[in-house]
């Protein structure tokens, strides 16, 4: 990404941050535990004792309360926020924490194990990622260091996340595990496009999670959704440049749980490898199922695979090919999608040998190809859509050993 580029988004991001902290409706808060009770807190100081002391007075207070960060540059080595806590917490943070330039571990902020959780303030978390982006080659090597993710959320119930920034995080910016019930709601996460494996969100075995009116510019996968996910809704989410918005990858371990309920709507995706993408490992361990997955009033903008469904997904041959995958994909629509491809494939429908995948809609799709290397056009291997609507391109026009 141009300097110009990456200055623009922090640009937005530092106005977007101040307008939420003037017009961020506040939840209801009885105790208020402000960072600079805890000791001489003023800006480049090392935080991390005192923002731990306030959160467990937070966490243990009968009341609802709020932990307060103030304006300014603060370091935090590392943090975990663990509950469960005696009344709803919030944690405002209004200036920028910062993490170790340095890698260490596999986690960089924790909450974990608390009900009624708000994070909110306009604040910025930065990862300083740069320093740990030259030794980030798990995208190449299965046997790799692991570097610390930014933000994990692990089972956290009745929650919102609301007007954060993550920066430049060292590996996903955003993790979520064992969540129910847990709400993203004007999100800005903010990396290079040529930084490794900074996914923006990743959703695991949870249920019930929402993101919601926020924008997501980084080096990897937007969004992405591993096993377990369940009800998940991605609405007005701006996406690029990054990888795409991604069911997957699945199929790659044993003891998976099944995919379902997924909703991505009127989103905009630019500039990225993949717009709307479902992807399995071939030579899956067990079988698996992906179903009732939706993506309808999408815009693309060029974007080199806007639709795709990938069963043969196998990253710098990780795996075997020719065996097919078992994760079973059915009753998924791609509807109402427009704009324009980087490449002359702007749909392919490629599912597994061994289990066809059914019920797959395709309805007024609707891209251009403004390139050199062909006309625009589709493929399609063991599916048979039902198509309806505008067909730009025509859907399945090359097929190939279609069951």
């Amino acid at each position: 990404m141009s300097v110009i580029k990456y200055s623009s988004l922090l640009v937005i991001t530092f106005l977007m941050a101040l307008l939420s902290f003037t017009v961020e409706s506040r939840s209801h808060v009885d105790v208020i535990f402000h960072l600079r009770k805890y000791g001489n807190i003023v800006s480049g100081a090392d935080v991390t004792e005192a923002l731990k002391d306030a959160w467990n007075d937070a966490c243990a207070s009968l009341r609802p309360s709020a932990v307060v960060i103030p304006k300014g540059t603060f370091k935090v080595r590392e943090g975990e926020f663990k509950g469960p806590c005696k009344s709803p917490v919030e944690v405002r943070v209004r200036g920028t924490l910062q993490a170790p330039k340095h890698p260490h571990g596999d986690s960089w902020i924790t909450f974990a194990y608390v009900d009624r959780m708000t994070l909110s303030g306009g604040g910025v978390f930065d990862g300083q990622g740069k320093a740990g982006w030259e030794k980030n080659d798990c995208h190449k090597h299965i046997s790799c260091a692991r570097l610390p993710i930014s933000l994990r959320f692990n089972f956290i119930t009745n929650s919102i996340v609301r007007r954060i920034t993550s920066l430049d995080s060292k590996n996903f910016h955003v993790n979520i595990l064992g969540c129910n019930n847990l709400t993203f709601d004007g999100v800005n996460i903010i990396a290079p496009e040529d930084s490794p494996n900074t996914d923006g969100i990743h959703i695991g075995r949870s249920i019930g999670i929402s993101i919601l009116k926020s924008r997501i510019a980084t080096g990897d996968d937007c969004i992405s959704l591993g096993d377990g996910s369940k009800r998940v809704k991605i609405t007005n989410v701006t996406c690029g440049p990054g990888h795409g918005i991604s069911i997957g990858s699945l199929g790659k371990y044993t003891n998976e749980e099944p995919v379902e309920g997924v909703i991505v709507k009127n989103c905009t995706i630019m500039n990225t490898t993949n717009g709307v993408r479902i992807k399995t490992w071939p030579a899956s361990p067990v079988a698996g199922i992906a179903t009732n997955m939706h993506f309808l009033d999408i815009t693309m903008v060029n974007v080199s695979n806007p639709i795709l469904i990938d069963q043969e997904y196998c990253p710098w041959n990780q795996c075997n090919r020719k065996i097919p995958s078992k994760i079973k994909i059915n009753k998924v629509s791609f509807k109402n999608i427009r704009g324009s491809s980087a490449t002359p494939v702007a749909v392919k429908l490629i599912c597994s040998s061994n289990l066809p995948c059914e019920e797959v809609k395709v309805a007024n799709i609707d891209l251009v190809y403004n390139g050199i290397k062909g006309s625009l056009t589709s493929e399609c291997m063991n599916v048979k859509p039902i198509i309806s609507g505008t067909q730009n391109p025509p859907i399945c026009s090359s097929s190939y050993t279609t069951k």
